[in-house]
């Protein structure tokens, strides 16, 4: 290579160029990673107890290794290395780095995967053991003029390397029992409790901290496709882990006991809450994957499309007939989403579809949804027996994790008869466990069948309205507003919650007093309970209509709140609020697009109502014409219309007015009325 110049040089065309590589470390260079990398393995851990003996052989031949190439180095520092002894060191340092390789990646995969795995990542070490032992048996040690001691200590090396053993029947065992315990919840057989304290303690599982670990790490792992192989066992393990968590490890760590709000909400380790904009208007999840359907509305695909599979054709949130059922992905919205979960340290999962993928996989895995059966019977008979708070916050918390995702499992939970234990538990003076209580009803209330169990359950709906007025934070005031939202979206539930003064008081008062997010709810549940005719009335009487207005430049539900309460009867108690007109104006030029949409539906459905007294009000107020020109130019579709239909409504009353000034012999009030207006 020397001696060619057009090797060694750039092409001087400029067209083509060619690459040399790197030139080849020095032996000082090459011995020193050696040594380092032998060193390293020599004090590597074990990441399971299961692992010690194939590790320990590993740290055994390292520690030969690392004195050997210490006394290399000496060797090496003083001259070059003969050039086959060179090579064969290269070929060993590769060696080396695939042991380090299989060290870090058994260090990150959880337990169970190892265990599962483990004769794939045997028969990869004894392959690496074999590769080593070759390259120690070909080192020209004469060459290297190495001291007796050191021979012999690479030739020990050799024979260990060569004697490794196959994987302790003691593994294969241990191996064969998880599976069989998987095998006996799929035959719905509850594992005993000796039996599975033992197994876990085998495979390195033996407190509340290394079994919550070990169920975050399955998630990952099944969530990242890591074994298609071993999937389906994992999500059984999932479960089992789950369940022994609860059985086994019950004195799980309790939520801060501190009295501040700050810490009430922030307990646990639980991600903080997300934006009210954020989550679902169906499931009140974090949305994963925003769509827009054509009311404007947005939700999450998973939750929209089980909406439009039950048979609706309808908005969840306005109640307004869908024109199609397409629905379109809000970028904007699953980016600020996104943002806000990087900040807050939340997983986003990467792949909306594996995620539906994974629970598609968790609902047909028998074992899964057994053990997640054995948890939720367990988890409400311990329920049942806890008469101190203490004791209960502990159980209750589990109970509100295990709701917290999965239909199954809220199915399990309500099944047992987690219900009535959990109401009278609203009252509890104990903030963590009034906390973890409301959330765990909300959770169970998103399936359909507990929603019926919460509604007949005893004092279940005056407990709910008792959280919303005196609870202990404003974070367990939210879910119960949450609650009733959930509640209300079964149509004779509505009519029932909206019959309760105590309940739409509460919610006013939320509304009224509460900061942002306390509000978003609030005012989502009395929307959803102005849906229904003759809860309006109430609803009026209640001062809805008022703190609707008061928070109208604020919260965009509010004008749909006053929509609803106009088109069902609220009209003339909207009308006879001092500026109530103007306030909805206003909303109509400066709001978001749900909001400009609600407002001018509003206002149309006031002047269609009431007639001449609206009308009169809604061009009294400046620049109305021109806040109505504007949203038929650059409105959504609905807002388009809804603009176009009060201005036709405008006009006849100016026409009208003109006609009477006529006949009158007056003149008629002068408006002005912008060209889009004037046209017929």
């Amino acid at each position: 290579m020397a001696g060619n110049p057009a090797a060694a040089a750039p092409s001087s065309s400029g067209s083509s160029s060619v690459f040399l590589p790197p030139p080849s470390p020095s032996d000082g260079e090459l011995l020193r990673p050696l040594h380092r990398l032998a060193r390293d393995l020599s004090a590597v851990d074990t990441p399971a107890p299961f692992l010690r003996a194939a590790f320990a052989s590993i740290s055994r031949r390292s520690k030969l290794l690392a004195a050997a190439f210490d006394d290399l180095l000496l060797c090496g520092a003083a001259g070059e290395l003969p050039r086959s002894a060179s090579l064969c060191l290269r070929e060993v340092l590769l060696v080396l780095q695939r042991f380090k390789a299989i060290v870090a990646d058994c260090s990150a995969r959880s337990r169970m995967r190892l265990l599962l795995e483990s004769d794939e990542m045997e028969a990869e070490l004894r392959e690496l053991n074999h590769d080593l032992a070759t390259l120690l048996d070909l080192l020209p040690v004469v060459e290297l003029g190495l001291a007796d001691d050191v021979l012999d200590v690479l030739a020990l090396a050799s024979r260990q390397c060569r004697r490794c053993s196959p994987a302790p029947e003691s593994e294969e065992a241990l191996k064969a029992s998880v599976l069989s315990l998987i095998q006996e919840i799929e035959r719905e057989i509850v594992p005993e409790r000796e039996r599975l304290e033992e197994i876990l303690v085998e495979v390195g599982i033996n407190d509340p901290a290394s079994c919550s670990e070990e169920i975050e790490s399955l998630e990952q792992e099944i969530g990242d496709r890591a074994s298609e192989k071993w999937t389906a066992s994992m999500i059984a393990l999932v479960g089992l882990l789950r369940y022994a968590k609860c059985v086994l490890f019950s004195a799980t760590p309790r939520p801060s006991d501190s009295n501040s709000k700050a810490d009430v909400e922030a307990e646990d380790g639980e991600p903080p809450v997300p934006p009210s904009d954020f989550r679902c208007p169906i499931s009140l999840d974090l949305m994963r994957d925003p769509v827009v359907v054509a009311s404007g509305q947005t939700y999450d695909r998973e939750s929209i499309d089980r909406w439009f599979s039950s048979g609706k054709s309808t908005c969840p949130k306005t109640g307004q007939v869908l024109a199609n059922l397409e629905l379109v992905s809000n970028k904007a919205l699953k980016n600020l989403i996104s943002k806000w979960c990087r900040e807050n340290g939340v997983a986003m999962e990467a792949c909306e579809a594996s995620k539906s993928e994974q629970a598609q996989a968790v609902a047909a895995n028998k074992a899964a949804l057994e053990a997640a059966r054995m948890t939720a019977s367990f988890l409400v008979k311990k329920l049942s027996v806890s008469f101190s708070p203490d004791a209960a916050n502990r159980v209750v918390h589990e109970i509100r994790l295990l709701s917290k995702s999965g239909s199954e499992n809220r199915a399990f939970v309500g099944e047992a008869g987690a219900v009535p234990l959990l109401v009278p538990l609203l009252y509890s003076e104990d903030a963590g466990l009034q906390l973890n209580a409301v959330t765990a009803l909300l959770n169970l209330s998103i399936l359909e069948a507990n929603k019926k169990r919460i509604m007949h359950a005893d004092g279940a709906v005056e407990a709910v309205a008792h959280i919303m007025s005196s609870g202990a934070t404003w974070r367990a005031k939210e879910n119960a507003a949450a609650a009733v939202l959930s509640l209300a979206s079964v149509h004779s539930y509505r009519r029932r919650l909206g019959r309760n003064q105590s309940v739409v008081e509460k919610l006013v008062h939320l509304v009224r007093t509460g900061p942002t997010s306390t509000k978003k709810d609030a005012l989502a549940a009395l929307l959803t309970l102005a849906g229904e005719r003759e809860n309006v009335g109430k609803l009026v009487d209640a001062g809805v209509a008022e703190v609707a207005l008061s928070a109208i430049s604020k919260e965009e539900t509010a004008a749909a709140v006053l929509a609803a309460l106009a088109k069902r009867g609220g009209a003339e108690a909207i009308v006879n609020i001092d500026g109530a007109v103007a306030r909805l104006v206003a909303e109509m030029r400066r709001g978001t697009d749900w909001a400009r949409e609600n407002a001018t539906a509003a206002l149309v459905l006031l002047c269609r109502r009431l007639g001449a007294p609206a009308v009169t009000q809604v061009m009294a107020v400046p620049g109305v014409e021109w806040a109505i020109w504007e949203l038929m130019s650059i409105g959504t579709e609905r807002a388009r219309r809804k603009a176009a239909s009060l201005g036709r409504i405008c006009r006849r009353w100016a026409a009208a007015s003109a006609a009477d000034g006529e006949r009158g012999g007056g003149c008629p009030v002068a408006t002005v009325v912008p060209p889009a207006m004037m046209a017929s």
